[in-house]
């Protein structure tokens, strides 16, 4: 059920929905569907561009992405289930197709014997990088080309402020770890 039925009977904010929760106004159910249909639409483009293109998933390019994007092409398993948004068992699952492939290794991690540490290998760096332009191009046409400079950085604000409320630690911001001062 969204969060926009049934049709309040009062002016708008009004607490006319289920425990005195104000439904959404027409502005606001406009913005949360137009959302809920880009989370419905955007990954399966990408998805099949890239299968198309480099016989990768969406999810499978992003994970050899984060690791290409680290200084030494490696990140701690539990780290990369969070900057590719994953539970640990489904990146295991990925992590073990594209180990089978030969485009990452696993192995215990030489500072924390305790934790899995994933590695890029060179064919998976060649992949990810040959795969680059086609995904880029992908991006430019379907979300960033139809907005002006200005779109951009309201979007992109408006993105940065509702992911304070839902990933307040910033657990899933992809910056490299050894810019943000994290250990791997």
């Amino acid at each position: 059920m969204f969060a926009t039925t049934p049709v309040p009977t009062g002016p708008p904010g009004t607490p006319d929905g289920a425990g005195g929760v104000p439904w959404l106004d027409q502005e606001e159910r406009s913005m949360w569907l137009t959302l809920v249909r880009l989370l419905a639409k955007l990954p399966p483009l990408l998805d099949a561009r890239l299968e198309r293109e480099a016989d990768l998933n969406l999810f499978e390019y992003t994970i050899l992405a984060m690791l290409s994007e680290q200084p030494d092409g490696t990140l701690r398993m539990s780290r990369l289930a969070s900057v590719t948004v994953a539970s640990p068992s489904r990146l295991s699952h990925a992590a073990r197709h594209l180990e089978a492939r030969g485009l990452l290794t696993r192995g215990p991690d030489p500072d924390d014997g305790r934790c899995i540490r994933a590695e890029l290998t060179a064919a998976g760096r060649a992949l990810v990088e040959a795969a680059a332009p086609g995904h880029v191009a992908a991006v430019r046409e379907l979300v960033l080309d139809p907005l002006t400079r200005p779109q951009l950085l309201a979007v992109r604000d408006a993105n940065e402020r509702i992911l304070a409320r839902v990933d307040p630690d910033g657990t899933t911001d992809p910056t490299p770890s050894t810019t943000r001062g994290e250990h791997r």
